[in-house]
């Protein structure tokens, strides 16, 4: 067989190849399920026949054929590998099936070294983070598919490692036999899932396995449920109805049982209550819908299937829990507590299901039981004329429509009255000596505290200038300091169990006349 011939009968065999590939049946298990980037790097060099390179480009169309492509999608990028290699393509080029196709009909092969290494270098610029404009998108799943004919890849560990580290995922297809430990090392793991060694007459043997793991890779959770309450959640989509068609929702509780609503069109038919399987549909250029009619603490299967006369779409599935109801009052707080009055706060509101709301509260440890009644769509009250400086145990309790009382208690302290000092007067002894007297109120003290300092402001030593203070019981009303700085300040405040009172000051100023305190 001539070369020239040979060249022929290989270009005749790959475009019947990528014909077949393009009027296959597209598989229902790719079509809708991923998102993510993946870039193929295919060695175009010297080592490769023209037979081979011709069969790896024909098994390429063939493999990325069903994905559904565009920036919500699955996104492909080609770099070749050669002397200098080359990206045939970037993530950004191609949106359709077509396009893609078409850019794969006009690869060329470059021929040359190996420079595994440099193609390595200009791949990580694509699918780090870090990298170039126009690379991979953030958060979430990259993939490199490595197609060798594993003939000297050289130094190629310790970058594929970085891209590892990195997050990206490498699989790697050899159609020799060659170098299996070093590419065994390059892959991620599992190695039986990730590296392929098949001749190349039957590389599409391997088609639908090496496609699986890819899918597994960039699977997209398509379907969400979010906002779950106990009675409703709302579910999410990603579009690929392009506003054609409608979306067919259905869900109810596992197991699932007979399905309810009518087998037609868009339009929303009603449920047969909370707990039952529903039917609801949306327009084709929906993303959401909201799932009513639950019951709390439940598990529900919910199925979304896309409607359109383009073609069969995948139905896609999804689970989730609702959640478990709670019953009023759930929560109980004070805050904003005084000598008589505190307020008391409780939640959630439930005006639908709950009768009425009572307040009971009494002085501990055997006080009067007392009662408030407040309204149902109210959260809080405020408890009035208590005592001063009391434990009061407080229960809230409510009534519910559907049989049955809760209630939630707390304790609860009144702030203690802290009386003011009445009266504070000084009274200079001699030259350097104050007789300091006072009234207070005798319920609940527990003793003075008096502190006095010399004026900052006078060039007096330090030490006359720093603070003294001296705590007194409570039958104490006068006391005598000595050794008092001119101009110094005396302060005396009562002590009760919980905090200070407010205290007076005054200053002494030493004069032959008698000098009686005032505030200042």
């Amino acid at each position: 067989m001539t070369m020239g011939f040979r060249f022929i009968l290989t270009l005749f065999f790959a475009s019947v190849f990528l014909c077949r590939t393009n009027s296959q049946t597209v598989p229902d298990t790719v079509l809708n399920c991923c998102e993510g980037d993946v870039l193929i790097l295919l060695d175009a060099s010297g080592s490769i026949a023209s037979y081979e390179f011709s069969h790896m480009v024909s098994f390429l169309a063939e493999l990325l054929q069903p994905f559904t492509l565009g920036p919500e999608e699955v996104r492909f990028s080609l770099l070749l590998v050669g002397t200098e290699p080359r990206v045939e393509f970037g993530f950004e080029a191609h949106r359709t099936q077509q396009a893609l196709q078409e850019a794969l009909r006009q690869v060329k092969q470059l021929r040359g070294d190996t420079n595994t290494v440099k193609a390595l270098e200009i791949a990580g610029e694509r699918l780090l983070p870090q990298g170039i404009p126009g690379g991979t998108r953030p958060n979430l799943p990259r993939v490199l598919l490595w197609l060798t004919d594993g003939v000297d890849p050289g130094q190629v560990s310790k970058p594929m490692k970085e891209l590892r580290d990195e997050g990206v995922d490498v699989l790697v297809v050899s159609t020799g036999h060659g170098n299996y430990q070093v590419l065994r090392q390059v892959v991620s793991p599992p190695v039986d899932e990730h590296l392929y060694f098949v001749d190349i007459d039957d590389i599409n043997i391997i088609l639908e396995d090496v496609r699986n793991a890819i899918i597994e890779i960039i699977r997209a959770e398509r379907l969400q449920v979010r906002d779950v309450s106990t009675r409703s959640a709302t579910l999410h989509w990603r579009p690929v109805l392009a506003g054609t068609g409608y979306y067919d929702i259905r869900f109810g509780p596992e197991p699932s049982g007979a399905e309810t609503g009518p087998a037609g069109g868009p339009g929303t038919s009603p449920g047969t209550g909370a707990g039952h399987h529903q039917r609801i549909s949306r327009p084709g250029d929906a993303k959401t819908a909201q799932l009513t009619g639950l019951r709390p603490d439940t598990k529900y299967k919910v199925t979304l299937r896309p409607e359109s006369n383009l073609g069969i779409l995948k139905t896609m599935t999804t689970y989730f829990t609702t959640q478990s109801e709670v019953l009023s009052p759930a929560t109980v707080t004070v805050s904003e507590s005084t000598a008589n009055s505190v307020r008391v706060s409780w939640g959630p509101v439930q005006p639908d299901s709950v009768q009425s709301v009572q307040v009971e509260y009494s002085a501990l440890p055997a006080g009067k039981l007392q009662i408030a009644k407040v309204n149902k769509q109210q959260n809080y009250t405020v408890l009035r004329n208590l005592q001063p400086d009391t434990q009061y145990l407080v229960t809230v309790s409510a009534k519910h429509a559907a049989g049955g009382e809760r209630a939630m208690s707390v304790k609860v302290c009144t702030q203690e009255v802290l009386p003011a000092l009445a009266d504070l007067q000084l009274t200079t002894v001699g030259s350097d000596s104050v007789q300091v007297q006072w009234k207070g109120a005798e319920e609940g003290l527990r003793g003075y505290w008096v502190t006095w300092e010399g004026d900052r402001s006078r060039r007096v030593s330090q030490a006359a200038a720093d603070r003294s203070t001296l705590y007194l019981p409570p039958s104490s009303l006068s006391t005598t300091l000595s050794n008092v700085p001119p101009s110094t300040r005396v302060c005396v405040s009562p002590v009760y169990r919980t905090a200070r009172g407010e205290g007076l000051c005054c200053t002494a100023h030493f004069k032959d006349a008698l000098t009686w305190g005032y505030k200042s």
